[in-house]
């Protein structure tokens, strides 16, 4: 039970960090709002994701 609640904790204070970071820290950066912006903001998360889980199952298979 401690491993989960320390978990939970981890992940809010990382969560918590990064909307601070993005508050205070994302209007200083000067991306253009052009569509290409836009897709790569959308799609980037799920691609890192997806390349972080074939990663996994291949490392898993052998």
């Amino acid at each position: 039970m401690n491993s989960n609640a320390s978990f939970v904790l981890k992940v809010l204070v990382a969560s918590t960090a990064v909307s601070v970071l993005l508050k205070y820290g994302g209007p200083t950066l000067s991306i253009p709002a052009t569509p290409a912006s836009a897709l790569i903001g959308v799609f980037l998360l799920p691609v890192i994701v997806a390349t972080a889980l074939w990663w996994r199952a291949a490392a898993a298979q052998g």
